[in-house]
């Protein structure tokens, strides 16, 4: 074997290694819940007459997933939306959850999460919008896609239940879903995940926000993210922060093994936190679906905060 042979043998080597230990994190066990129940509509009437647990959402729900890769979605005449759908197997009408991505990533990045939210008994949906915007623009064709969606729910499934859509965006993908609530988009609420603001029109475009909006953050002392503050500060009401201790950026999403992403995932990240992240986003969509409030979301993260898993946590 000459050297040129033997570099590439070490080459190829070197990548196998890592793509294995990416694909080994990218399966967390978290165990499955002891809860049963039959359909969502008896786990929501159960979750509701009982302590809220934080903990309960780390584990993977009650349900079976069904789910469909690469969809294209006629929005219009002239746009289509690439997504992967994540059904809760055992709904018969269910809410909506869509997640979208942030800078430079993928739907992919976010299909664990939308499998643990179906998992508890919602329909999750990861979509693909340009990865580096412009993010305004991104948010124009989210509330066009959820406006379709409320139209005509058999675009995605006859199981969707249109009048409960939640919209989910990571980074400045929360700018995007920021932008879609501001334009009107007919969803139910809003989730930012550790989110990034960019865009002059975006301070006047969340005070138009009128649904309410739950922000999970990273720990802003480790990595602090654009404009921030403007999520909480210009939304005029019904808007919830809490921030995850030891938290970065990347730990707002979760990436699959399909995304390849064991070459370039963020030092400081890790799988702890990135199921705290799952578990609290799953609490609040759980909560928003639910009672159209983040009360119970909110009683879920007490033990939380008194662990020292969250902080900076603030309501209006």
């Amino acid at each position: 074997m000459n050297a040129a042979s033997r570099l590439l043998a070490a080459l190829l080597l070197v990548a196998f290694a890592l793509l294995a230990a990416g694909c080994g994190r990218s399966s967390p066990i978290t165990g499955v819940t002891s809860l049963k129940a039959k359909n969502p509509a008896e786990l929501q009437r159960y979750l509701l007459t009982h302590k809220p647990d934080l903990a309960l959402f780390r584990l993977r729900g009650p349900f079976g997933v069904t789910e469909r890769t690469d969809l294209e979605i006629p929005v219009s005449p002239d746009l289509t939306v690439s997504a992967d759908l994540f059904l809760c197997a055992q709904a018969e009408k269910a809410p909506l959850v869509i997640v979208l991505h942030g800078y430079d990533n993928s739907k992919e990045d976010h299909a664990y999460q939308a499998m643990h939210v179906a998992s508890w008994g919602m329909h999750g949906m990861t979509i693909q919008l340009p990865n580096r915007g412009p993010w305004i623009a991104n948010g124009k064709t989210l509330a066009r896609l959820v406006t379709a969606i409320r139209r005509t729910p058999q675009i995605i499934d006859s199981h969707i239940d249109p009048t409960k859509i939640i919209l989910v965006g990571h980074s400045f993908g929360a700018t995007a879903v920021s932008a879609a609530l501001g334009e009107g988009a007919p969803a139910l609420a809003g989730i930012l995940l550790d989110p990034a603001g960019i865009g002059r029109e975006l301070p006047a475009l969340l005070q138009k926000i009128n649904v309410p909006v739950m922000v999970i953050g990273a720990d802003e002392e480790i990595w602090p993210t654009r404009n921030r503050g403007y999520f909480f500060r210009f939304i005029p009401s019904a808007v919830g922060e809490i921030s995850i201790r030891d938290a970065v950026h990347e730990d707002a999403q979760y990436p699959t093994e399909r995304t390849g992403r064991a070459f370039n995932d963020h030092p400081l990240a890790t799988e702890e936190a990135q199921i705290t992240f799952v578990s609290a986003l799953t609490a609040a969509a759980f909560d928003l679906t639910a009672t159209g409030g983040m009360d119970y979301a909110w009683s879920s993260f007490n033990n939380a905060f008194m662990n020292g898993n969250f902080f900076n946590a603030r309501k209006k």
